[in-house]
């Protein structure tokens, strides 16, 4: 269906919302499943590997020599990833997707939802920032988001997560967002909160 590399596991309800898992940079598809299945072990899966071979693994875009996001590219490759999607949700016949991204994946989901507002029906960001340097004019209509950023993370500067908080909420999102003591790896912190937070969305 897609030079993409991924893999799809129907849950107990094939066609409800499955979990769209964006691993880290240097991870592959499999990163996020054992986060996936503690979330939500009866929800399916759409485990997606990045397109850019890098650290012995793969990440979503590329980034400037200064370690800054390249906007170009990871526009570019949003539009593809986003298309992706797409088929996907026509072939298995399942709805708009809730994102759980991670780091670079975090950043790239950000990039769908300022790109494509109703590509998603939610999003769980991990350690994320925002990957344009300007609003865009598309608008989400009230699109439930999970921020959750560490405060020792010393690969993020502080108020990264804050500010693509404060970009979403102005695109029309319903942003949550919160600030653990932790670094940039998830932990069980991250785990408790991303679980309630889910288990609410899906009640509602």
């Amino acid at each position: 269906m897609s030079k993409i590399f991924h893999l799809f596991t129907p849950g107990a309800d094939p066609v409800c919302a499955p979990l769209l898992l964006l691993h880290g940079t240097g991870g592959t598809e499999l990163d996020l499943l054992p986060l996936a299945r503690d979330l939500s072990p009866e929800t399916s899966t759409l485990s997606v590997r990045g397109t850019v071979a890098i650290e012995g693994g793969f990440a979503f875009f590329h980034r400037h020599p200064d370690r800054t996001v390249n906007e170009a590219d990871i526009t570019e490759r949003a539009s593809t990833l986003a298309s992706f999607i797409e088929k996907c949700s026509s072939y298995h016949g399942f709805a708009a997707p809730i994102a759980v991204g991670f780091s670079n994946g975090a950043i790239m989901t950000a990039a769908l939802l300022l790109t494509r507002p109703s590509l998603l029906s939610g999003a769980i960001l991990f350690r994320p920032l925002s990957p344009l340097s300007k609003d865009l004019p598309a608008r989400m209509h009230a699109t439930p988001v999970l921020i959750i950023d560490g405060k020792n993370d010393t690969r993020r500067s502080r108020g990264d997560g804050l500010r693509l908080a404060e970009r979403l909420t102005r695109a029309g999102a319903a942003v949550t967002h919160h600030v653990l003591h932790a670094g940039h790896a998830i932990t069980s912190g991250d785990r408790q909160i991303a679980r309630g937070w889910f288990a609410k969305r899906v009640q509602t």
